[in-house]
């Protein structure tokens, strides 16, 4: 008897493994969903920021039929991309810039998007539908989606959690105008827990499942442009790029593994690069150093702001005179203001060493005159 020819959905999902996908999953992309309305919400409130893209787009960006109203299927890949060490442990080592996991390796842009574009191809060959591919640059809300397809729940910090891998996974959609049989969408598992909302070291969220991110250390490293808020400094602690705190505590990580992606394992140079090393960078030096990262989009005026916030929690007086001094005189203003505070932070912690030293030294000399009275 011969064999039954495996369905569409089932060639599909193998061809995505074949690319090295750690999972794919399907759901319907023109149903109305919910998410659209909290887009529009998040919104209204201001909460996205300086982000005026989302503003400018947010009728394209509130349903996938909206950008493509011929999609029927919405085709969801995620991308292992777990560390091998946990990023909470970085954050005491003070001496050096703690950069999100994700933006220690290779651009994920280009790893997934060629993926994305071959298993397209394949998948349009197979089936003789038109796609269309996105890996977040498009106004696509693909977090909805991949949790509509059953990659994982989006989670009270709203990032995407899966039974399988944890928070440490990137996503990329295919929308198509094939008609597709759908997966069961994931349930919420996050319980009473609260783990990602107590670890916020600038209280981003309003309430569960909500994000300001005007508060969020991602945002504020990355998307912000101008002065980091005074009163976001000291909790960004050692923080230069990005924020790991509500995903690395999450205990479905327990599940999550290291990725086999090399290209995606962190550079050695990114893994905990030290903050005076970083200090030293004109714009010709970071284009070099962060070549092929994410990072490099951010530009180094933003790198260097960060990074000047960063030596000025350290505590390390040792940093002023290399590290802080010459950037008070640095071309952008930004980065003249993150000196100044630096510089301010670093005196204080100078004059409370030299303090402590002096009560150590009035000490001494106290034993050593009772020494000298003792008969």
């Amino acid at each position: 008897m011969p064999d039954t020819p495996a369905s569409l959905e089932t060639q599909l999902k193998e061809a995505a493994g074949a690319l090295g996908f750690s999972d794919c999953r399907i759901c319907r992309a023109d149903e109305a969903w919910p998410a659209g309305d909290r887009l529009e919400h998040f919104v209204a409130e201001g909460r996205h920021g300086e982000m005026a893209w989302m503003e400018t787009t947010l009728h394209r960006r509130k349903a996938p039929t909206a950008m493509w109203p011929d999609a029927k299927s919405a085709i969801m890949l995620a991308v292992n991309y777990g560390p091998d060490t946990d990023p909470l442990s970085q954050l005491d080592l003070k001496a050096h810039g703690n950069i999100s996991v994700y933006a220690r390796g290779g651009d994920y842009h280009d790893l997934i998007k060629k993926r994305l574009k071959q298993l397209a191809r394949s998948f349009a060959q197979m089936s003789g539908a038109e796609v269309k591919v996105f890996v977040d640059t498009a106004p696509l809300m693909e977090k909805p989606l991949a949790e509509k397809a059953g990659l994982g729940w989006q989670g009270k910090h709203t990032n995407l959690v899966s039974r399988e891998l944890g928070s440490w996974f990137f996503l990329g959609a295919i929308l198509t105008t094939a008609d597709l049989q759908p997966d069961a969408a994931e349930q919420d598992h996050c319980g009473s827990c609260r783990a990602c909302l107590d670890i916020c070291p600038t209280d981003a969220f309003p309430a569960p499942y909500q994000l300001d991110a005007r508060r969020c250390i991602s945002y504020l490293t990355i998307e912000h442009a101008g002065p980091i808020p005074v009163e976001f400094r000291r909790p960004m602690g050692n923080r230069i790029y990005g924020c790991d705190d509500c995903l690395a505590v999450c205990p479905w990580n327990k599940f999550a593994s290291h990725s086999t992606e090399q290209k995606l394992w962190a550079r050695a140079e990114l893994k905990l690069p030290e903050l005076a090393d970083l200090a030293a960078l004109d714009d010709a030096a970071f284009r070099e150093v962060f070549s092929g990262s994410p990072i490099k989009r951010t530009g180094r005026n933003r790198m260097m702001r960060n990074t000047l916030i960063a030596i000025g929690n350290s505590g390390d007086a040792g940093l002023v005179e290399g590290s802080v001094l010459p950037h008070l005189d640095d071309p952008d203003p930004v980065v003249r203001g993150a000196a100044v505070w630096a510089l301010s932070c670093l005196d204080k912690a100078r004059f409370e060493v030299e303090r402590q030293a002096r009560e150590a030294s009035e000490a001494d000399e106290g034993v050593r005159d009772e020494w000298v009275r003792t008969p």
